[in-house]
């Protein structure tokens, strides 16, 4: 559950789509994380409703969930599973907390693993996210969307993922859509909807 996260906070404020993909050139790539990076920082809340589509090897169906994100700058984040079962995670003054469906406990954020989860969670919110060390990035665009490939270099990242794509809208700032590749061969597809930014976010949100 943990790294199905860590895909989701790479997509707070920033795709998967069959067409066919050409490598951008220096100079579109540039534009275009200027202008990510550059109406990231105008973000100061963000809420969106997700649908997380799962594909194992070991299965023959596909795991749908359905939930809903909230992001306050700089670094409070609530990720809420509401169907088919109910589980939350809450990124909080350097915290993680966790209900598993009435089950709650914490994590120290300051953990090696969650450290790099908090990094990314910062990234997203302050348009840092492409300039994050942990990661080679490579740009792509189609008629619809632009594309931003992340791989992991830490060996300790590529245990969980082998690459992260975010597809943004074309003239929009904001992720619609994330495909992430684990390591252990599964997909995982996440589409939001319903975006809204700088909106006021109930404190509730921030607690379990």
């Amino acid at each position: 559950m943990i790294k199905n996260i860590a895909l989701g906070v790479l997509l707070l404020v920033s795709g998967f789509a069959i067409a066919q993909n050409t490598a951008m050139t220096g100079t579109e790539a540039k534009a275009f994380v200027t202008k990510v990076s550059a109406e990231s920082r105008q973000i100061k809340t963000l809420q969106s409703d997700f649908t997380q589509t799962k594909k194992m090897d070991f299965l023959d169906k596909s795991i749908i969930t359905q939930g809903r994100m909230s992001l306050k700058a700089p670094n409070m984040l609530s990720w809420k599973y509401t169907k088919p079962y109910q589980y939350a995670i809450v990124f909080k003054d350097n915290k993680i907390f966790i209900n598993d469906q009435g089950k709650k406990s914490s994590v120290d954020a300051k953990s090696k693993t969650f450290e790099k989860i908090n990094k990314l969670i910062v990234g997203s919110s302050n348009g840092q996210m492409f300039n994050d060390p942990e990661f080679t990035v490579a740009y792509f665009k189609n008629n619809g969307f632009n594309i931003a490939k992340f791989t992991p270099k830490s060996s300790q990242l590529l245990k969980y993922i082998r690459q992260i794509e975010l597809y943004f809208p074309k003239n929009q700032s904001t992720v619609s859509q994330v495909n992430m590749l684990e390591a252990s061969g599964d997909t995982t597809n996440i589409v939001f909807k319903n975006t809204k930014i700088n909106a006021p976010v109930p404190a509730s949100e921030f607690s379990l």
